[in-house]
C-alpha cells in the first residue's frame, strides 16, 4: 500500500501521514468552528487543504527534501486541487483553501490565480490528486449541500467576516498539526491547565486583599460597582457598557463580569484590549497579581498572555525558559483563558489578511472581550470596527465590555443605534458625582503662554500638564527650565518621544515619588491620559477633545484622599494641535464651553459631545466597508491602519542592555 506524505521526517526520523494529517486538521478546524457554528464547513477545508499532496510530482518533491534538506525550494503546487473540490460545492471556500499559505486574496486575485494553476497538464495533475485523494479518504466530499448561515447571505461584509475567521480555524489547526509533527516538545507547552473556575476562584481571594483601598467613599463605590457587575454577568451575551469614573475600580470589576459571565454562559477566554502599550503591561500585571494569589506558577503553566508588539520576542533555544516560550506560542493563536492586548493588534489582526494575523481569530467566538478606554478608538475607523463587534455579539457567542469613563455614545451613529447595549452599572451618573474628586477651573477665553505655565506649575510641590503635540511638551519643558523648576524639584517628561522602557521607567520613577510626598513636575502629552495609573493633586491641560479632557482629570485626586483636586484647563498661546478628529474634538469642545456646558463630570455633557462628533467627522473614512463587501481581504488590510503609515520608526539603545 502507498504511503503519502504531508511533510518530511522529523528530528526522531518520522515521517508525517498525509491522510493522518488531513483527518486531525479537519477534526480540530471542525471543533474550533464549531464556536460559531461552522464546524461542518471547517471540517471539509481541513480535509481539503492539501488535497494536492497526493500529487505524485509532490511526494517526488518531498523525498528530494528528505535527501538533500539544503536545496529544498518552492515545489509543486498543492493548493489548487482541494480549491476545485471547493468550488463543486461553496465556491467561498475555495478562497481560503488558496489563502492557507500566503493569505487570503480577493476574487478577482483567487481567479486569476487559478487560472495560472488549470492549464492542460496541471488539470491533468489536479484531477489525478483528486481522484488518489477520494479513493483514500472515505467521505471526502459531501452529498448534499453545505450549509451556510442565514446571517451571510444578504450581507456581503458579515461574509467577509464569517470567511475571516473560518480561515482561522483551518489556518490555526494546519499550524498546530505540522508543529505537532517537527516540534512534539511544543505540544505540551501549549495551552492552559486551569479553568475559568479555578480563575474565579482565585479572584474571590485576590478581593479580600484589596477591599477598602482609597478614601471611604471610593471605597464604597468600588464595592457597589464589583457588585453591580457581577449582578449583571447573569444578563445574555451581547454588547455591555461599564461606565464608570476614573478610580471606580473597571479593572477589577470588568474581569469579575467577565469571569462570572464566561461561567453563566460557557465561554471560553476573556481578551482585554487597551490602547496603549503602557496600559497593556500595567494591566496585564494587575491580573498576574490576581491570578498567582497562593499558587506555585512553577507548577502550572502562565495564565495571562500579554501580547503587544513589545512583548513578541524570539526564543532563545539554548536558554530555555517555559514561561516566556509559553508568551511566545500563545501570541501566536491566543490560547490562554487571560489575554491582555493592544486595540491596534486586535483590529489590526481582525482586519488583516495574513495567515499569521487571522490564525488567532477564530479566539474571538465565544469570548468575553474588554475594550477598555474605548473612546480612544480611531473615528476615521469605527464604521468597520462596529460592525464587525455587532457581528461578532449577534452571531459568535462574543460578549462585548465597552469600559470607560467616557462612553462614546456610539448608539448615536444612525447605522448603529440598535446596538447600543446594556449598562452593567445601573445609573452610572450618581457615581460620577459621588466620586467628584476634583474641582475644574476654565482659562480658555485667551492664549497663555508657556512661561505663565510653567509659572503656574511651579507653584506647586507635584503637579502634572497634559499638551495636545511632543513640540508643546518640549516648548513647556524648556520653559519650566529656563524659570529654574528643573533644578529645585524632579522634572519628567512623557511621549513618544521615549522609548516603551524608557516610559514605563518614567511612570515608575513618578509613582514612587507621589506615593512618598516628593516633589515631581511631568510633562506629557496625551500618551498618559487612558488609564495610567499616576494621582497628582494639581492637573493642567491644554484645551482639546472632551474625552482627554476627561481622561486628564483622572490624573488628579485620582484615589479621592483630598477633598478635592484642582484642575486647569487652558488655551496655549503658541500651542498646536493633530489634525483630523482631534482638532474637530477640540473645536466642538470649545463650542460646547462657550455654551454654557462646563460640567465634564456629567456623562450626559460626554454624551452630547461624541454625538456632535460622530456627525461631523467621517467614521469611514478609507471606505473600508466597500472593499470588506467586496472581499477584498488584501485592500482591506492595506486601508485598516491604526497607526498611519508615516510614522517614523527608529531602533535606541536605551538602559544597559
Amino acid at each position: 500500500m502507498i504511503r503519502y506524505l504531508a511533510h518530511t521526517k522529523n528530528a526522531q526520523g518520522k515521517r508525517h501521514d498525509l491522510i493522518q494529517h488531513l483527518r486531525t486538521v479537519a477534526n480540530m478546524a471542525a471543533g474550533y468552528g464549531s464556536a460559531f457554528g461552522a464546524g461542518e464547513l471547517a471540517r471539509y477545508i481541513g480535509l481539503w487543504h492539501d488535497v494536492g499532496k497526493f500529487n505524485p510530482q509532490f511526494q517526488e518533491y518531498l523525498m528530494r527534501c528528505e535527501a538533500n534538506p539544503s536545496a529544498k525550494g518552492r515545489g509543486p503546487d498543492h493548493k489548487a486541487a482541494g480549491s476545485q473540490i471547493a468550488l463543486r460545492h461553496l465556491q467561498l471556500l475555495a478562497m481560503l483553501i488558496q489563502g492557507h499559505h500566503g493569505g487570503l486574496d480577493s476574487p478577482t486575485g483567487f481567479q486569476g490565480w487559478l487560472a495560472k494553476k488549470t492549464g492542460a497538464d496541471d488539470t491533468r495533475a489536479i484531477d489525478a490528486a483528486i481522484a488518489t485523494a477520494c479513493a483514500q479518504i472515505s467521505g471526502l466530499e459531501p452529498n448534499g449541500e453545505l450549509p451556510l448561515p442565514p446571517h451571510i447571505a444578504n450581507d456581503p461584509a458579515a461574509a467577509e467576516l464569517f470567511l475571516r475567521l473560518l480561515f482561522s480555524a483551518l489556518v490555526d489547526a494546519d499550524y498546530l498539526d505540522t508543529e505537532a509533527h517537527f516540534n512534539v516538545e511544543r505540544v505540551g507547552i501549549r495551552g492552559s491547565n486551569v479553568s475559568m473556575e479555578g480563575l474565579w476562584s482565585r479572584f474571590e481571594q485576590s478581593m479580600t486583599l484589596v477591599q477598602g483601598r482609597g478614601s471611604p467613599k471610593v471605597a464604597q463605590a468600588r464595592a457597589e460597582i464589583l457588585e453591580a457587575c457581577l449582578s449583571s454577568a447573569e444578563l445574555p451575551p451581547g454588547l455591555f457598557r461599564l461606565t464608570v469614573p476614573t478610580g471606580g475600580g473597571k479593572t477589577r470589576s470588568g474581569m469579575a463580569f467577565a469571569l462570572r459571565h464566561t461561567l453563566r454562559y460557557g465561554q471560553r477566554r476573556v481578551i482585554v484590549a487597551v490602547p496603549f502599550i503602557s496600559i497593556t503591561e500595567q494591566t496585564a500585571q494587575t491580573y498576574r497579581d490576581i491570578f498567582h494569589v497562593g499558587k506555585d506558577e512553577d507548577a502550572e503553566r502562565p495564565i495571562v498572555l500579554e501580547h503587544h508588539s513589545s512583548a513578541d520576542r524570539q526564543i532563545d533555544e539554548e536558554d530555555f525558559h517555559p514561561p516566556e516560550e509559553w508568551s511566545k506560542l500563545s501570541s501566536e493563536n491566543w490560547d490562554a483563558p487571560i489575554v491582555v492586548t493592544t486595540t491596534v493588534q486586535l483590529f489590526e489582526s481582525l482586519f488583516d489578511n495574513s495567515t499569521s494575523k487571522c490564525r488567532k481569530l477564530h479566539r474571538l467566538a465565544d469570548s468575553v472581550i474588554i475594550l477598555d478606554e474605548a473612546q480612544a478608538l480611531p473615528p476615521h475607523l469605527l464604521r468597520p470596527i462596529l460592525d464587525a463587534l455587532r457581528q461578532l455579539c449577534l452571531h459568535y457567542g462574543t460578549t462585548i465590555v465597552i469600559s470607560t469613563a467616557t462612553q462614546p455614545a456610539f448608539d448615536t451613529i444612525p447605522d448603529f443605534r440598535e446596538f447600543g447595549g446594556r449598562e452593567i452599572v445601573p445609573n452610572p451618573a450618581r457615581y460620577f458625582r459621588d466620586l467628584k474628586r476634583v474641582e475644574y477651573e476654565w482659562l480658555t477665553n485667551s492664549g497663555m503662554s508657556w512661561e505663565a505655565v510653567a509659572e503656574r506649575m511651579g507653584q506647586e510641590r507635584q503637579a502634572l500638564a497634559i499638551v495636545n503635540t511632543k513640540k508643546d511638551a518640549m516648548a513647556l519643558l524648556d520653559a519650566l527650565a529656563a524659570s529654574g523648576a528643573g533644578t529645585t524639584v524632579g522634572l519628567f517628561h512623557l511621549s513618544t518621544l521615549l522609548c516603551g522602557a524608557h516610559r514605563r521607567n518614567v511612570i515608575e520613577e513618578v509613582r514612587g515619588r507621589l506615593r512618598n510626598g516628593e516633589p515631581c513636575l511631568l510633562v506629557s502629552t496625551q500618551v498618559i491620559e487612558a488609564g495610567v495609573d499616576l494621582d497628582f493633586p494639581f492637573v493642567m491641560r491644554a484645551l482639546g477633545p472632551l474625552d482627554g479632557i476627561i481622561q486628564a482629570a483622572g490624573r488628579c485626586n485620582r484615589e479621592g484622599k483630598l477633598s478635592s483636586g484642582r484642575m486647569i484647563v487652558f488655551r496655549p498661546a503658541e500651542g498646536g494641535m493633530p489634525k483630523g478628529a482631534y482638532h474637530t474634538g477640540a473645536s466642538i469642545t470649545q463650542t460646547l464651553l462657550h455654551s454654557g456646558n462646563r460640567d465634564p463630570d456629567d456623562p450626559r455633557y460626554a454624551r452630547l459631545y461624541f454625538q456632535q462628533l460622530f456627525n461631523t467627522i467621517n467614521i469611514d473614512r478609507e471606505e473600508i466597508q466597500m472593499a470588506r463587501q467586496r472581499l477584498n481581504y488584501p485592500e482591506v488590510a492595506h486601508l485598516f491602519k491604526m497607526i498611519d503609515d508615516d510614522t517614523e520608526s527608529v531602533v535606541v539603545r536605551y538602559g544597559s542592555a
